[in-house]
């Protein structure tokens, strides 16, 4: 019984995920396997679950969209980097801080959301789980590359 229910969670939290645009293979395929190793990390129950995914999901959007912003914003400025005059570089060193505050504000008000949904040692556990998923996604592209 309990298998079912961890399978009916993934199976949830793959639809509440993949949202009504279409992405490249690769990315969902990497979604799909982030959430089920979430899930099971985590340990969620099915009620859980339900709360804790559009909170979650919700949050990788917003982050998503900073981290675009972001590469946008100084992806564009690489190859002029030392060409910047003193007065340019203060000013995207400004926006740079600007923009890791916004990721601080959006961090602290997602572990805020979290606390009315899942119990601290959860979040915990859900900050570690995603550290560890990074790290292996990470492990498995340099072995690929190897090959």
């Amino acid at each position: 019984m309990k298998n079912w229910n961890i399978k009916i969670i993934v199976i949830l939290a793959v639809l509440l995920t993949t949202g009504a645009l279409a992405q490249r293979p690769a990315q969902e395929r990497i979604k799909t396997l982030k959430v089920a190793f979430i899930t099971e990390r985590l340990g969620l129950t099915p009620q859980e679950a339900q709360q804790f995914w559009p909170v979650y999901n919700a949050h990788d959007a917003s982050l998503q969209k900073l981290r675009r912003k972001e590469r946008q914003r100084f992806g564009s400025q690489l190859p002029y980097l030392n060409d910047l005059s003193e007065n340019e570089a203060s000013k995207l060193l400004s926006e740079f801080s600007a923009i890791q505050t916004e990721k601080h504000a959006l961090e602290q008000k997602f572990i805020a959301d979290l606390e009315n949904v899942l119990p601290a040692k959860k979040i915990v556990l859900l900050l570690k789980a995603e550290e560890d998923f990074k790290k292996r996604l990470l492990q498995r592209v340099g072995q690929r590359r190897r090959q």
